[in-house]
């Protein structure tokens, strides 16, 4: 399993004053000098935290570091003020990969996938990104029936929704946090059956990712907000240290 750290929270923080601190720059470069396979982004119209000149600026960090960058977002989210668009952002960066989500542009967080009746346009938005990255990802709920049926010839990565399974485990209710973790077999697997990569992201954290490092199934976790809270009680490198001593066994 391989750790890609979003720095969303960073640059929200930092929006809040309207500066240039905290810096990104210096989180980013602080994050890779650890074992982490990269960074993840996601920029939304908003610009509530994550800009169009931060995603170029950090590719040419994380490039220059030899690891990935990775940019979510929702492909039919369009040209709005100062937001280009989330298709051409990736035709400009041209990142290692790309996680399309179905959001709304007003939403908080992610919090579902896509879903077989968006497959044409899922197709559609697939094959014109895919030419500009390595790994095309799409965002999917972990009880996806057929994973299958999303997936087109462009598509060579999910992410699983885990924000259940992280409900789950906090309710303490083993019988619950098994049923979410059975879930999330169930789709790597299929996912593995297809020849895809398998990512996971969403409120994971220090307790609750020790379970998914055992089904040693998933390739890379994406994490973000945990990070930067238990950052503000253990230090932002102890933290990233905490995370890849869990994941690394």
């Amino acid at each position: 399993m391989n750790l890609s750290i979003n720095l969303n929270k960073i640059a929200l923080l930092r929006n809040a004053r309207g500066e240039d601190s905290p810096s990104l720059q210096y989180f980013a470069n602080q994050a890779l000098k650890h074992d982490i396979v990269g960074l993840t982004l996601h920029p939304r119209p908003d610009l509530r935290h994550i800009k169009p000149d931060d995603v170029y600026l950090l590719k040419k960090i994380v490039e220059d570091e030899g690891k990935l960058l990775n940019i979510e977002g929702n492909p039919l989210e369009v040209k709005t003020g100062n937001f280009p668009g989330y298709c051409e952002i990736i035709e400009e960066a041209k990142p290692y990969q790309a996680t399309l989500v179905p959001d709304d542009s007003s939403q908080i967080t992610s919090d579902h996938g896509w879903q077989s009746s968006q497959k044409d346009l899922l197709t559609s938005c697939a094959a014109r990104i895919k030419p500009n990255v390595a790994v095309l990802s799409i965002f999917v709920d972990s009880d996806t029936e057929n994973l299958a049926e999303l997936i087109s010839s462009d598509i060579n990565a999910i992410e699983i929704f885990t924000g259940p399974y992280a409900k789950a485990f906090a309710t303490g209710e083993q019988n619950l946090i098994d049923d979410e973790l059975s879930k999330i077999e169930n789709i790597s697997l299929q996912a593995k059956d297809l020849g895809l990569q398998v990512n996971a992201g969403h409120d994971l954290d220090l307790n609750n990712l020790k379970s998914l490092v055992k089904l040693n199934l998933i390739d890379e976790v994406s994490i973000g907000h945990a990070i930067i809270g238990d950052s503000l009680i253990n230090g932002f490198n102890t933290t990233i240290n905490n995370y890849l001593e869990i994941i690394n066994g």
